[in-house]
């Protein structure tokens, strides 16, 4: 699971749907949410978390696309197996990994220090925890 230490910086809600946005060091990120815990509030610091597989990669991406939530990374390391590859990215001096299969990793070529954009769809990110300061 990838933990990402960010600040929460909006929170917009219509009826129990909520969109909170955070400050993950100077990059902004969104996360949909149907419930939010009274704990949640502007200003808070909190840990956030995706799956591997939920970590989406785009080399030399340019243009619009309807992901709220792009990185930009560099490959650190690429662990290829006989179906998928274990991608481990740096942003931000925070880790991420992903997992794509061994097709893609192939076809995209690639390479350790690779620059990369990370996305993450917005229902895909949730708070796992509450960091008191």
């Amino acid at each position: 699971m990838n933990k990402i230490e960010a600040i929460i910086s909006q929170i917009n809600n219509i009826d129990n749907l909520n969109i909170v946005q955070f400050d993950f060091s100077g990059t902004t990120l969104k996360m949909m949410s149907l419930d939010l815990n009274e704990k949640i509030k502007v200003g808070q610091k909190v840990i956030l978390v995706a799956k591997a597989t939920n970590i989406l990669l785009a080399k030399g991406f340019e243009g619009m696309i309807s992901f709220s939530n792009q990185i930009k990374a560099k490959i650190e390391d690429i662990e290829n197996g006989k179906l998928l590859s274990r991608i481990t990215l740096m942003s931000n001096n925070s880790y991420f990994q992903s997992i794509i299969t061994l097709d893609s990793s192939l076809r995209m070529n690639l390479k350790k220090d690779d620059e990369i954009t990370i996305l993450i769809k917005a229902s895909d990110i949730s708070i796992e925890e509450v960091l008191n300061d």
